[in-house]
């Protein structure tokens, strides 16, 4: 068994990064008016600038893999598929305790994949349980969703109740009120985190459908699109992906204008051999689905690890 701590969020090219992220955000600004950018339009006669991303819009067709991690990086709190398909971004939850019966590894927990065998066993087994290839992953650590909420000015969210909890051993402290308002902060972190309600990991999952569709909704905006640079650098050493800066510029563009669909994979809970799981429902197969090629005529792929 390899430990989790083999995978460690660590930032191995701070100065790759700030380069990139200032030569994207020169492009950008440079390029042309935003809402011909974000058509791809070319502007006036004399100028045939375009969205710099819209040539990279094709990673979003391909599924990826989102793993969120606690404070620690030790455990998978969050696991989403994520993929823009006929005008939807779809998201779909694997709650933490989905049951997987991995060829190699026997049974065990969904949250447990990337402890076993990192970012490439998860999207291996979830790739044959949904009957499609789940092609790349971004293994982000949740205060990245806290930072980012702050650089996109808060998260406005309908908080659903009372929310009062501490635990001095994680340095978790949530304290909210109930009703619609702007989250910053750890305020941000203690609404996905928070599971003390009676409903347990269901009740967070629900939460985190809340502050997903908040934050669809500020980054696909056409300003954000713009400061898309500042938010990668945001998210810093707490980010790590085999997408490259352009294809996630290109998967957000692709996400701009589409209709969000985020749901919970079907399933229901049992207990087995003494433990605790959510027994899936996996979707069907589909047709004509397989590993994608790099001779499908999409740009070429550069891997970057934040």
């Amino acid at each position: 068994m390899t430990s989790s701590a083999t995978y460690p969020l660590r930032d191995e090219r701070g100065p790759m990064l700030k380069a990139i992220a200032l030569g994207l955000g020169a492009g950008i600004v440079l390029a042309a008016p935003l809402h011909l950018l974000l058509e791809g339009a070319s502007v006036g006669a004399n100028h045939q600038l375009v969205n710099p991303f819209s040539n990279w819009t094709g990673a979003g067709a391909k599924q990826v893999v989102i793993l969120g991690t606690d404070v620690g990086g030790g455990n998978t709190d969050v696991m989403y598929t994520l993929r823009v398909k006929d005008g939807v971004t779809e998201l779909i939850q694997v709650p933490r305790d989905t049951y997987i019966a991995s060829k190699r590894y026997g049974a065990l927990k969904a949250n447990a994949l990337l402890a076993y065998g990192g970012p490439e066993l998860v999207k291996q087994e979830l790739s044959r349980q949904f009957g499609r290839p789940v092609e790349h992953h971004i293994l982000i650590n949740l205060s990245v969703i806290r930072r980012l909420g702050d650089s996109l000015g808060g998260l406005e969210v309908d908080v659903p109740q009372r929310m009062l909890y501490n635990d001095n051993t994680q340095n978790l402290h949530i304290d909210l009120q109930p009703g619609r308002q702007v989250l910053r902060g750890k305020d941000i972190e203690g609404f996905l985190r928070f599971r003390h309600d009676g409903l347990g990991d269901i009740g967070r999952l629900d939460r985190q459908r809340l502050l997903l569709r908040a934050l669809f909704d500020q980054i696909t905006k056409p300003e954000s699109l713009v400061r898309l640079p500042s938010l990668l650098t945001a998210a810093g050493k707490d980010m790590k992906t085999d997408l490259g800066p352009m294809e996630i510029g290109g998967l957000i563009t692709a996400m701009a204008g589409t209709r969000f669909d985020a749901k919970r994979l079907g399933g229901r809970p049992e207990m087995r051999d003494g433990l605790s799981y959510w027994i899936p429902e996996w979707p069907s197969p589909e047709t004509g689905s397989g590993s994608s090629s790099s001779s499908d005529g999409a740009p070429k792929r550069y891997s970057f690890n934040f």
